[in-house]
C-alpha cells in the first residue's frame, strides 16, 4: 500500500489497524479529510547535522532583540523544565501545572524586551528554523486538494505563520491556534492574548474557534501529526470522529519514551526529519482508484 511505512524510522505495535484506517481514509475520500498537527519538531525539524533546531518560542529566545540576560534566563527555564516535559515517569496532571508556570515565565521574560512587530520577519529570517524535508510537498498537495489543515501549537503564533510565509507555504487552507502577541499602537509587544496553550492543553478547552469546528462536522476522518503525547488530544473537538490515524515524531530520549510512544501513537516516526512517510500516506490516500 504505502512503502514508506518499510522505512527503518517506522515502528508500529498494530500494522493491521494501520493498514484497516489508510484504507478507510482512501475510501471515504479527499471530502471527509482533515489534517491536525502540531508545528514544532513536527512540521520543523527536531535537528540538523547533530545540532538542535529552535522552536518558534526559540526563535525568539535566541535574536538579537533579546538581551543576553533574557537569553540566559529563558535557557535556564529550559533546562529546568524541559526535562519534566519529556519525562515518561509523570503524568501529565503532574506536568500541566508547571507547564503553565514555564510559559508564563517564558513570556514575562519576553515581555521585557519590547519586541516589535515590525521585528519578526527577521528574527524568523535570521534564525536557524528549518521546515522538515518533504513538508512543501505536503502542504502543497493539501492545498491543491482543499484539504483545511489545523495547526494546533504551543509556540507563538505570529512567529509560526512568518515561517510559514517565508517558506512560500501559508495556504488558505490552514487555520492556526496557538499563542498570538499583542501588540500596542506603537508595535511594541504588550502581551500574549489568552487563552495560554502549552504541551499538554492542546484540546477543545482552550478552542475559542467554536466556528471553525462547525464549519468541519462534516469531515469526520482525521490526520493527526505530533511529536508529544499531549498532541493526541489535539482532535478532541472533532464531532462524529469516524477514522483517524495518528503519526508521532519521535525525536529525543529514544530510548525511555519509545513504549509510551508505541502505545500512544499508530504510527512511530524514530528519528526521521523527513516527511516521507507522511507524504506516502497521502499519496495513496489521494490516488484515484
Amino acid at each position: 500500500m504505502v512503502p514508506e511505512l518499510g522505512k527503518a524510522t517506522v515502528l508500529m505495535k498494530n500494522p493491521e489497524h494501520v493498514k484497516d484506517v489508510i484504507s478507510a481514509l482512501r475510501e471515504e475520500g479527499t471530502d471527509k479529510l482533515q489534517v491536525i498537527s502540531d508545528f514544532d519538531m513536527t512540521l520543523s525539524r527536531f535537528g540538523f547535522n547533530g545540532r538542535r533546531c529552535p522552536t518558534s518560542h526559540n526563535i525568539l529566545d535566541n535574536s538579537r532583540v533579546v538581551s543576553e540576560e533574557g537569553r540566559k534566563k529563558l535557557k535556564d527555564l529550559l533546562h529546568y523544565y524541559y526535562p519534566i516535559e519529556i519525562d515518561p515517569n509523570q503524568t501529565v496532571e503532574e506536568k500541566c501545572p508547571l507547564m503553565v508556570e514555564w510559559w508564563t515565565r517564558a513570556h514575562d521574560l519576553l515581555l521585557q524586551q519590547k519586541i516589535l512587530k515590525s521585528d519578526i520577519a527577521k528574527i524568523v529570517k535570521e534564525s536557524e528554523v528549518m521546515l522538515r524535508d518533504g513538508v512543501n510537498s505536503f502542504l502543497d498537495q493539501l492545498h491543491k486538494r482543499n484539504i483545511p489543515l489545523f495547526i494546533f501549537s504551543a509556540g507563538v503564533g505570529d512567529v509560526l505563520e512568518e515561517v510559514l510565509r517565508q517558506g512560500k507555504v501559508f495556504h488558505p487552507n490552514i487555520t492556526v491556534v496557538s499563542n498570538y502577541m499583542d501588540f500596542d499602537d506603537k508595535g511594541v509587544l504588550r502581551q500574549f492574548k489568552e487563552p495560554l496553550i502549552h504541551t499538554f492543553n492542546k484540546n477543545n478547552t482552550v478552542l475559542e474557534n467554536k466556528e471553525y469546528s462547525q464549519q468541519l462536522s462534516a469531515r469526520t476522518n482525521i490526520l493527526l501529526l505530533g511529536d508529544s503525547l499531549g498532541d493526541l488530544s489535539m482532535a478532541d473537538g472533532v464531532a462524529n470522529m469516524e477514522n483517524i490515524l495518528t503519526v508521532g515524531f519521535l525525536n529525543d530520549r529514544v530510548e525511555e519514551r519509545r513504549g509510551k510512544y508505541l502505545d500512544a501513537y499508530d504510527i512511530v516516526l524514530e528519528k526521521d526529519e523527513t516527511l516521507d512517510v507522511v507524504n506516502g500516506i497521502l499519496g495513496y490516500i489521494l490516488r484515484e482508484t
